[in-house]
């Protein structure tokens, strides 16, 4: 059993979305009084909810009162790697966003600041799973944001924990996972034999270590990433999938040489034209690439022992660590 200390309140900001709701959920199971930020009103698992566009505004003072505890995932995401315009967006939510946040929970007492962040803000990994130790260098927007609203919270001088979450899986899930699951359901993503290693996280695991974050004592002043601990090839991800849609994975399997062949004529397309392709190096190395990630030290520090790998019903939500696959 963890030690831990029950907060008086709790804020979530970001808690409409994907990650957020599921903060929220868990947070309230364990009887922690929860209370909602976000940019639009919106009804859910939380006893309040603060209207608050952190991008353009403090949050207002009633939604501080008496929190013990804030968790932040309100964010820009969705980086576009080769979009540098693209970083004053960026910069207005992930960075003076968070700087309103710090300002405003300093003035209200706030104990403690739990800032849902991103292995973006490392940089891509490779097959070698990094950890918290390896020197950041992030590639994106985003990433570059992140790490700089990182530094923020850590030197906020309150009780600070950064919280770096790969791609997060689960019910209701978007982005990159989604688009590959409605082409793998449509039977329009091939099945490609790459030998990578990509990390990921169940939502409700990711849930419960940003929980966790907020109330261990250990916790203070640190840095964790957090995976499922089972890093998958696209091979793998790719048959998930198809269990989830109730596809049978195709029996052909195609080597990775031509995608790459397509990728750098799409490279030198690109230059001609004077804008990306839908396949080139950048795209081929999200597909079939590796970033892989290390999440050892919260499971030795907190005792964080994530409950989900990668599911055979994907859409689902998932199945217990240690279930055969």
């Amino acid at each position: 059993m963890t030690a831990s200390r029950a907060p008086a309140a709790v804020l979530v900001t970001g808690a409409s979305g994907f990650v957020g709701r599921a903060v929220c959920r868990a947070l309230a199971v364990a009887g922690a009084p929860v209370r909602g930020l976000g940019r639009h009103p919106a009804t859910g698992p939380w006893a309040s909810f603060h209207p608050c566009d952190l991008a353009s505004e403090a949050p207002p003072p009633d939604a501080l009162a008496g929190v013990d505890v804030v968790i932040h995932l309100a964010a820009r995401t969705h980086a576009v790697d080769d979009d540098p315009g693209d970083e004053t967006a960026y910069r207005a939510l992930n960075v003076d966003g968070t700087r309103r946040l710090i300002d405003a929970a300093r003035t209200a007492g706030v104990r403690r600041l739990v800032l849902a962040s991103s292995v973006k803000a490392m940089g891509e990994g490779g097959p070698r799973c990094l950890t918290e130790d390896d020197p950041p260098c992030p590639t994106s927007a985003y990433g570059r944001t992140k790490l700089e609203a990182e530094g923020l919270v850590l030197g906020a001088g309150l009780e600070a924990v950064v919280v770096r979450l790969p791609l997060v899986y689960g019910p209701g899930a978007k982005g990159n996972l989604e688009r590959m699951q409605r082409a793998v359901a449509a039977g329009l993503f091939p099945a490609v034999a790459a030998a990578n290693r990509r990390s990921l996280v169940h939502v409700d695991d990711a849930a419960e270590a940003l929980a966790l974050a907020g109330r261990h004592p250990a916790a203070s002043g640190r840095v964790y990433l957090v995976t499922d601990g089972a890093p998958y090839s696209t091979l793998d991800i790719h048959r998930a999938m198809c269990a989830a849609v109730g596809r049978r994975p195709p029996r052909l399997v195609l080597p990775r040489w031509p995608f790459a062949l397509v990728a750098r004529l799409g490279d030198a397309l690109g230059a001609v034209l004077g804008r990306r392709l839908p396949l080139d190096s950048v795209a081929l190395d999200k597909l079939l690439g590796s970033a892989c990630y290390d999440s050892a030290r919260i499971g030795r520090e907190l005792g964080f022992r994530p409950r989900h790998r990668l599911p055979r019903g994907l859409v689902e939500g998932g199945e217990p660590a240690g279930v055969p696959r």
